[in-house]
């Protein structure tokens, strides 16, 4: 999956994992590898996007994903500006097309968003001037956690093609599992996903998975599990009867781990709710790679922030 010499991202913005190909996402990747050195420098910090400035907006809760952006932009030296609904013009009934162009008066270069409503960041890519980053729109697309995800397996696994990834739990409300589709059947992976019946979108299966309701039946043979959360705070009606019930059909346990691949490993977007979608120990122990994610995070967002700026993987500043 090594881009070929010369390879540049073809848009403008990062809205979505859907419209890159395979040697884009190579191309994000491989730069990711680049930055990831820099965490462990006592300095962490090159001048790439000095003079940039950035524009944090979240319009939904977060805590990782906006920590990782913050930190990412501060490493590459750019100035960040966090904005959130709580005391903003938002909660006085401001729009999210008002709010923008009145940031965008201040010249920012760009501006990472994360909104509830799908498709937020495309409207904003269509109104504004400034470079736009999907930060999470909805149950739409998380571009930068799909990068990441697949960052890690690479890492973890030395190639993506090939790879049976099992995916499971709240496939319904979930961002992250539409953004690993599409990256996973683009670099060659076999994508399988569970969950109740209740939370499996229609029509999923069009998008060149398998679906099975039986956990262990996608957990058979794995290479990669990746759990997702339950979000109960985008149900209007309860998905199943109880956490207990839940737990016992598609909580992860350690005996359920061993029905995948011996070398198998963990992985969970954040945050992970212990007990429900998967057991303490699993979350902590020896096949997990949650806290991996999370610092490749990092490298990855650092990487997309560089080459929407109009930087490529031969120009790393030192």
């Amino acid at each position: 999956m090594t881009p070929e010499p010369g390879v540049r991202l073809r848009h403008r913005h990062l809205l979505g994992i859907e419209p890159l190909d395979a040697g884009e996402i190579g191309l994000i990747l491989d730069t990711a590898e680049s930055f990831l050195e820099i965490s462990t420098r006592p300095i962490k910090k090159v001048p790439t996007l000095r003079g940039r400035t950035i524009v944090n907006l979240f319009m939904e809760p977060s805590t990782r994903t906006r920590s990782s952006f913050e930190i990412a932009e501060k490493r590459l030296s750019a100035d960040s500006l966090n904005f959130s609904v709580s005391g903003s013009s938002v909660s006085k009934g401001e729009s999210l097309l008002d709010t923008a162009r009145n940031l965008e008066a201040m010249a920012p270069d760009m501006i990472v968003v994360r909104h509830s409503a799908a498709g937020a960041p495309h409207m904003l890519a269509r109104a504004c001037r400034s470079i736009i980053v999907n930060a999470g729109d909805g149950a739409h697309e998380h571009p930068t956690q799909a990068l990441l995800d697949a960052f890690t397996m690479r890492q973890k696994k030395g190639k993506l093609a090939g790879l049976k990834v099992a995916i499971v739990g709240d496939l319904l409300h979930s961002r992250v599992v539409r953004s690993n589709i599409f990256l996973l059947g683009k670099v060659g992976a076999e994508v399988h996903v569970s969950g109740p019946p209740t939370l499996i979108p229609p029509g999923l299966d069009r998008l060149g998975v398998k679906v099975v309701t039986r956990m262990e039946t996608a957990l058979e043979g794995a290479d990669v599990i990746m759990m997702l959360r339950v979000q109960r705070e985008r149900m209007v009606r309860g998905a199943f009867p109880s956490v207990r019930e839940y737990f016992n059909l598609y909580g992860l346990t350690e005996e359920r781990v061993r029905l995948a691949r011996k070398d198998v490993i963990v992985m969970h977007p954040g945050p992970i709710n212990r007990g429900v979608e998967i057991a303490a120990e699993v979350a902590d122990g020896p096949t997990s790679v949650i806290l991996d994610q999370v610092t490749n995070g990092v490298a990855v967002r650092m990487a997309v922030l560089y080459l929407l700026s109009g930087g490529a993987g031969s120009e790393l500043a030192s």
